[in-house]
C-alpha cells in the first residue's frame, strides 16, 4: 500500500531547506510513497529536479505575507489530494501548511524546523506553539535547533533530529590551474572559500578583516565569497575601506559551487547561529579542512582537531590562525581532509537521512 504524502515549502530557490525537501521527496521508496510537492509562493531551480523523478509540484501563488486567498487555494489544494501525512518546512510553510492541513483533516502533520531563528518576534513565537498542539512531530537537522525551540516553550517531546543528508561528490572535472586562470590569481594562491547569503548572520565582515590579517604574513592567500544578497554592496565598500580588493573576491550567486569546492585549501564560516550548515558538509564531503565559528550545528560537524576547527563567534584573528596552521602543513591539511570526508560518509550520507525520515512516517502512518 502506498501512502501519498504532501510536502510544502515557501519555495524552491536555491536553499538549504529547498535541496533537502528535494533529495527527500525524490529518494523516499516509490512503491510505499506517493509524494507531492507543493510550493506556497514560487518555483525555482529545485523544481527541475523533482520534474526528473516525476514528482508531481504545483505552485499556490502566495503573494502577502497575510493572503487569506492563497490560504484558501492551499486548503483546497489538500482536499482534493487527501494526503496520509503533511510536512511543511521554514516558517510560512509550517504556519499556513498546518492550519489548512489541520482543517483539511489530513491524520499526520509532521513540521521541520532548519535554523536558529533569531529573528522570531512574539507573535511567530505565539504561532508555533499553538500550532505544536495539532503537530505529530517537529523535525529539526541538529540539536542546537531543537534545544532553541524548546527553550522558546515547544513541547520537547514533540522534537526528533534528523540531520541533513548530503551526496557524496564525484572528482571534479575542473582542474585547479584552469580554475586559476578563470579567477585570473596566480598559479600559487591559496585559496579560501566562504559560501553564503550576504546575510548580518553570517558575519562576512569579520571574514574580510581575517584575510586582511593573513595578507599581513602571506602573499598567496584569496578569499573566494560564493553567494549574494542584500548586503553585497556594504561588503563592498567595506572591503574597498581595508583596501584588500586584491584578496577578497566577491563571486556573486553561483550555480556551479561543486566546480570550486574541491580546489578550496580550507572553508571558512563564521556565522553567529546557523542549523546544519550545508557549506560545511559539502567542503567536508570534498575533503576540505573547515575553520567556522563555535555555535551549535557547526559542533555537530566539525571535530576540533580532527576535521578542522572552531573559532568563538568574532574571533577573527582565531580565523587567521588556524587558517595559517592548516595552510603551513601539508599532512595536517590532508589528515583533515580525509577525516571529513569520512565523517560525511558515515554520517550524514542522503541515503541515511533518507532512511530516517522513512521510519519517521511509518511510524506514524501505521
Amino acid at each position: 500500500m502506498s501512502h501519498r504524502i504532501l510536502q510544502i515549502i515557501p519555495t524552491l530557490d536555491q536553499g538549504g531547506a529547498e535541496k533537502q525537501l528535494t533529495l527527500l521527496a525524490t529518494g523516499l521508496p516509490r512503491d510505499e510513497f506517493d509524494v507531492h510537492v507543493c510550493a506556497l509562493t514560487r518555483s525555482g531551480p529545485w523544481a527541475d529536479e523533482l520534474q526528473r523523478a516525476e514528482i508531481p509540484l504545483s505552485v499556490i501563488g502566495k503573494t502577502w505575507k497575510l493572503d487569506p486567498a492563497a490560504y484558501q487555494r492551499l486548503e483546497r489544494h489538500i482536499r482534493s489530494l487527501r494526503p496520509a501525512l503533511v510536512q511543511t518546512w521554514l516558517f510560512a510553510a509550517n504556519s499556513y501548511g498546518r492550519l489548512a492541513a489541520h482543517r483539511a483533516g489530513v491524520p499526520v502533520l509532521i513540521a521541520s524546523e532548519r535554523c536558529v531563528d533569531r529573528w522570531k518576534t512574539g507573535v511567530q513565537w505565539s504561532i508555533d506553539r499553538y500550532l505544536a498542539r495539532w503537530t505529530s512531530q517537529i523535525v529539526v537537522n541538529s540539536s542546537g535547533v531543537r534545544d532553541f525551540y524548546v527553550a522558546h516553550g515547544l513541547p520537547s517531546e514533540k522534537f526528533v533530529v534528523i540531520p541533513n543528508g548530503i551526496a557524496m561528490p564525484t572528482v571534479s572535472n575542473v582542474d585547479r590551474h584552469e580554475l586559476l586562470r578563470e579567477l585570473q590569481l596566480p598559479d600559487n594562491a591559496r585559496l579560501i572559500g566562504a559560501v553564503g547569503r550576504l546575510w548580518p548572520q553570517k558575519r562576512i565582515k569579520d571574514l574580510m578583516w581575517a584575510a586582511d590579517l593573513l595578507k599581513t604574513i602571506r602573499d598567496d592567500v584569496h578569499l573566494l565569497i560564493l553567494g549574494d544578497g542584500p548586503l553585497r554592496t556594504r561588503m563592498l565598500r567595506y572591503r574597498h575601506d581595508l583596501r584588500i580588493e586584491d584578496r577578497v573576491h566577491f563571486l556573486g550567486h553561483r550555480t556551479d559551487v561543486q566546480r570550486f569546492m574541491p580546489h578550496f585549501d580550507v572553508l571558512w564560516l563564521g556565522s553567529g547561529y546557523e542549523g546544519l550548515p550545508n557549506s560545511i558538509m559539502e567542503a567536508m564531503s570534498h575533503g576540505v579542512p573547515v575553520v567556522a565559528t563555535d555555535i551549535s550545528g557547526n559542533r555537530d560537524l566539525v571535530v576540533p582537531g580532527e576535521t578542522g576547527y572552531l573559532v568563538p563567534v568574532g574571533d577573527r584573528a582565531g580565523f587567521a590562525r588556524w587558517t595559517e596552521k592548516i595552510l603551513n602543513d601539508s599532512a595536517l591539511a590532508a589528515r583533515l581532509g580525509r577525516a571529513g570526508r569520512a565523517r560525511i560518509e558515515q554520517h550524514f550520507s542522503v541515503g541515511r537521512m533518507i532512511d530516517r525520515y522513512a521510519e519517521l512516517y511509518r511510524r506514524h502512518l501505521a
